[in-house]
Order: structure tokens, then sequence, then C-alpha cells
């Protein structure tokens, strides 16, 4: 089993190598082909790896890589079940998301890189999974996000492409800066890297403090790469790329790499309940604030990209439960993965259907511009509501089971330690699930319902989007129906990822219920307002309030960024300029022209005058003389 682990991502890495080196000149508008062969191969032997030798941990060890004083540092890949569990879905919704592209980005200059890049991407996520240390971890963390740099400039000769592309990469240094001074400090603490070395016995080698400060370096890097508030601000302009771009970002790669980190340390973070608080308190808040921001968009895909920051904040809420008391940990990291996979099939369908809104539309994605789609566009129509639904947490849809497990986690906090705090926050999740609806619903109403308008930019043949295109929006909408019926009722995550059912982990109604309220009531309000449109008079009123407001909040966001950091760190710049140019710089020309001013001064004894050098030798020899005559008197 253990030579599975390096098929999976070897495919991809293949089908990178096979595009860059033949697609330009033999493969072409058929570069697709090397990139879903390589993902459904490394889909098929995750399968294997899903459904085989489960319960037990699979390891692969490649070769010494890094010998370090008395630190031996191996390329090693594992699996367990939460890495089986996640590579699995990864690797179904890239493939889904590369057979879709093949049909939205036919035509496209860029196509042969777009496929390199694609398969490049999920080769570095499959070894981010599959890592067994926290160094090789580290590598394919800065791999996605070069990859994700690369995807979002795509059309790099965008301007907005290009600056959001720089801004993703700068912001996740931050982060990551964070992150590798955790891994140094786990380094220096526990004398390895190996989770296996790390996680035995965290309690036993290192005090609650140096824990406590792991932990949250470690989830500094989390906030970076899963857009939690404050380094949340890179997300929304990600939208930039193209649309199956956005899908597999937001959806099942990229984000999730920070929830993922968090849950497969969780025994780190489960012997720190302080740095757990930070956690659900960062998540809770990101949640209900990036809510509060989609309420007033009119970009469809930024809606969307505000509900990822929104869904990612609910992860990192469930995870943060686990504070409460240490019998939690386990249900608290269930709820999170399990929040993780359903949303990465409703995500991604939603973006693909974005996506096949804006290729009928010409491009165009502002809601202000279109309207009543669902007569132009039923199949679309169709799959978009399917994903709305789930996102809103509706029953029986997949994200109605997987929220509800995040707030029995939560429900269950509220009566251990920290009750307050976790009720506060049980209270904004509530709220966060009611503008969730709310905001989901009114991009579909605006979308779909109202009069038929089109844009100039649509041209007179509105149609549906192709079958290839279709065909895999189809099979997200199938999981985003059924994998919350087959995961959650029946709890075969859970006993599949730890094998029984922890404390708090069974039905909870009132949690169902309060969650189900929420979310019916979001969807009425937004029927109500924006059913028929636009809405208008006192309601009109109301929502132009609400709406400027919201809209106004990431402006606010980013002008305090502004202020704040990229304007104190531009007059950082200024000074290191003009001391590198005029201190540093005049230090090195003053040493520069020392031996200049050395050499103009023997200049003269150089002058080509053979009388001059004739004199300069006898008057040498005459010196010379005296002083032997001088020194033979003396």
């Amino acid at each position: 089993m253990s030579h599975v682990l390096w098929l999976i991502p070897l495919f991809p890495l293949a089908a990178c190598v096979v595009i860059a080196a033949l697609g330009s000149r033999w493969l072409q508008q058929k570069s697709h082909w090397p990139c879903l062969i390589g993902l459904g191969l490394a889909f098929f032997y995750s399968l294997v790896l899903l459904f085989e030798g489960h319960g037990t941990e699979v390891s692969a060890v490649g070769w010494d890589w890094i010998t370090v004083g008395g630190v031996e540092v191996e390329l090693l890949l594992q699996a367990d079940s939460l890495t089986r569990a996640l590579v699995c879905t990864v690797l179904l919704v890239s493939f889904l998301v590369a057979l879709y592209s093949a049909g939205y980005m036919h035509g496209d200059p860029g196509y042969v890189r777009y496929f390199a890049e694609i398969s490049l991407f999920v080769f570095a996520m499959t070894m981010l999974l599959l890592s067994g240390d926290f160094l090789l971890l580290y590598v394919f963390w800065e791999g996605v996000g070069l990859c994700s740099y690369l995807l979002i400039g795509y059309w790099f000769d965008r301007p907005s492409a290009a600056a959001a592309a720089k801004k993703a990469f700068l912001v996740n240094r931050i982060g990551d800066f964070g992150f590798l001074l955790g891994i140094l400090l786990i380094w220096k603490t526990f004398g390895s890297l190996r989770y296996s070395d790390v996680f035995d016995n965290p309690t036993g080698v290192a005090s609650e403090s140096t824990l406590t400060l792991i932990a949250l370096l470690l989830m500094l890097g989390a906030v970076g790469k899963s857009a939690q508030f404050p380094l949340h601000v890179w997300l929304p302009d990600a939208m930039e790329g193209p649309s199956p771009v956005s899908a597999l970002i937001h959806a099942a790669t990229m984000v999730t790499a920070g929830v993922y980190m968090i849950a497969r340390c969780m025994p780190l973070f489960a012997a720190a309940p302080g740095a757990l608080l930070v956690v659900a308190a960062i998540g809770g808040f990101t949640a209900l604030l990036a809510a509060w921001m989609a309420l007033g968009q009119y970009d469809l895909k930024r809606v969307l990209a505000y509900s990822t920051i929104s869904q990612l904040g609910y992860m990192f809420l469930g995870l943060g439960a686990a504070a409460g008391s240490s019998s939690l940990a386990t249900l608290a990291a269930v709820a999170a993965i399990f929040h993780l996979i359903t949303h990465a099939f409703f995500k991604a369908l939603l973006f693909l259907a974005a996506g096949s809104v804006m290729h009928a539309m010409g491009d165009v994605i502002d809601m202000r511009e279109f309207s009543g789609l669902r007569r132009l566009l039923p199949q679309t129509n169709r799959l978009f509501l399917c994903g709305a639904l789930a996102l809103a947490g509706f029953i029986p849809f997949a994200g109605f089971w997987s929220k509800d497990e995040i707030f029995v986690a939560v429900m269950t906090a509220t009566g251990e330690h920290y009750g307050v705090f976790f009720s506060v926050l049980y209270l904004m999740a509530l709220l966060t699930a009611f503008m969730t609806a709310m905001y989901t619903f009114r991009a579909y109403f605006l979308t779909f319902f109202g009069p038929k308008r089109t844009p100039e930019a649509a041209g007179d043949d509105v149609h549906e989007s192709p079958r290839i295109m279709l065909w895999p929006m189809i099979v997200l909408a199938v999981f985003s129906v059924a994998i919350g019926l087959v995961l959650g009722p029946t709890h075969w995550l859970m006993d599949y990822l730890v094998g029984e059912m922890p404390a708090g982990g069974s039905w909870n109604w009132a949690a169902a219920a309060l969650s189900t309220l929420a979310a019916g009531g979001g969807i009425g309000v937004a029927w109500l307002w924006f059913g028929q449109g636009e809405p208008a008079g006192r309601t009109a009123r109301i929502w132009r309030a609400i709406a400027g407001r919201s809209w106004k909040t990431p402006i606010a966001i980013e002008g305090t960024y502004q202020w704040f950091v990229v304007g104190p760190l531009s007059v950082i710049a200024v000074v290191c300029r003009y001391v590198d140019d005029y201190f540093v710089d005049g230090i090195v020309d003053l040493i520069g022209r020392s031996a200049a001013w050395v050499g103009e001064l023997f200049r003269p004894v150089q002058n080509g005058v053979v009388q001059f050098y004739a004199l300069a030798m006898l008057l040498g020899i005459a010196v010379l003389a005296l002083a032997m005559t001088c020194r033979l008197v003396l």
C-alpha cells in the first residue's frame, strides 16, 4: 500500500511535466488530456487508499533529506483516516474542475499554461496532505501559495489580475512567517519535525506556555492561508482569476489547508486551550463579518468569495470548540472536517455555476446587468439552486448536516469551561446562518428571477453552457445533495475518522431546529425583498441603509490596512531606500574613490617620459648610495 502514496502525487506532477514539455508544440488545445488522465488516475488510487487498509496508518519513506546536528529529516509520506478522506475529496473536485475548464477555457491563448499550472497545483496540494513531517508540509504549503499566485494572475496582462496575485502572495507571506517560526520552535522543543514524534506526548515534553506559543504561531499561518480576519483581504480580489480557478482555490485546495493543518495538529492545540480560544474567536468573528460584507455585493463571484471566508470561519469556530473540554477535541475536529468536505462540493458547484452565467453573459458578472436567467439558463438555474440550498444549510442538503455538527460542538462547549464565551459565539453563529441564507438567495433571486434582462456583451444568442461544463456541475450537485445524507445521519465520517462516537456527538434536535429556523428565515427575507428584483418603496430604503454599510465595510478595512500596515511599511521602505542609496552606497563609493585618490597621488610618477624615469633611477641610486655610506661611516 505504501507505493500508492507515491503514485497519487506522481500522476499530477507527470501531467504537468508532459504539458509543459509538449503542450506548446504538440498538444495545444488538447492540453487538458494529460491533466484529466493524471488527475483521474490519482483519484482512482485515492479511492484504493480510502477503502483498503482502513484503520491503519500507511507511511512511505523516500530518502534522508536533511541532516542538521542530531536532527534528521526524511522525505516521508503518510496517510491516516483524515488524510485519506481529504485526498479523495481534493482529487475528485479537482478532476471535475479540470473537466469543466476544458470547455470554459477553450480557445484561450494560455490554454497550455493553464492546465500545466492546474496539474502543478493539485500535485502541491496532495503532497501537503500526504506530508509526514512539518518541514515537508511547509515546502508544499508554500507550493500551493506559488501556484495560487500563478493562477490568480493567469491573465497577467490585466493590471487588476496582476495586482490581485501580488496581493495574495504578499498577505500570505505574513501568515507564513509565523508558520515558519512555529515549525522552528517545534524543532527546538521536540528535537524532531515528524508528526508522530511531536503529537505522541506533547505535554510530557513542553510546558503549556510553550505549546500555546507554538499553536498560536501555527495558527497565524492558518489565518493567512484560510483567509481569516485580519488576513482575509486577499481572497475577494482572487476573483480576478478564471472562474474554475476560483472554484478550485475556494472549494477544496488552498484555503482549506489552514483548517486541515489545525485539525492535523489537534493534539498540540488540545494541550493549549488558550490558543483554541483564539481560534474560536477569530473563526466566529470572521464568519459573521464576512457574511455581513457579502450582503451588499453585486459581483456574483465576490458574494461567493465572502461566503468562502465566512464558511471557513465556521470551520475555525468548530475547531476552537475543543477549548471547552478535552473530550470535545475529537467532535470539534470531525465537525470542522465534515464541513470542509461538504463545502468543497457545494462551493465548487456555485463557482462553476457562476462561471456558466459569465460564459452566457459575455463575462459580465455584475448582478445589476442581468436578471430572469432561469428562462435562458434553466439547467444552470437548477444547479445553482442546489448549491445555494446546501450553502444556506437547508435540510436535507449537505450544508445542513455539516454545519449542524459545528453547532452541536459549540453548543456542547457552552456547558463546559468558558460557557459564556461559547454562548456568545453560538449566537453569532446563528446570526451568521441567517445572513448566509439571505445573501445566498439574494444573489440567486437577483440572477435568476425578475424580468428577463441581459447585457449587451451577451449578444442576441444567449444559450446554456455545453455539456462538458454541465456534467461536472451535475456531479457536484449530486454530492451537494447526497453526501450530507450519507455522512450525516449515519455518522459514517465519524466512524471512519475515529471509530467511535465522542461525547456530545449524538443528534441534537435543538441545534438542528435553531439552524433550520435561521436558514428558513434568511431565505424568506431574501424572497420578500428580492424575489422580484431590487426592492422598492420602504423596503428599498431599509435595504439601501444595510447594503451601503455592508459595501463600505471592506473599503473601511482596506483603508485601515493602508493607514496602519501599508502606510508605515511604505515609510520604512522609503527610509531603507535612502539609507541604501546614500549611506550604504556612499560607504561603498568612498572605498572605491579612495583607491582612485591614492592612484592620483602616484599617477605623476608614471608619466611616460623616458628621461624622467632615468632621472628617477639615478636619484634612487644616489639615495641608496648615500644611505649605505652613512651606515658605513656610522
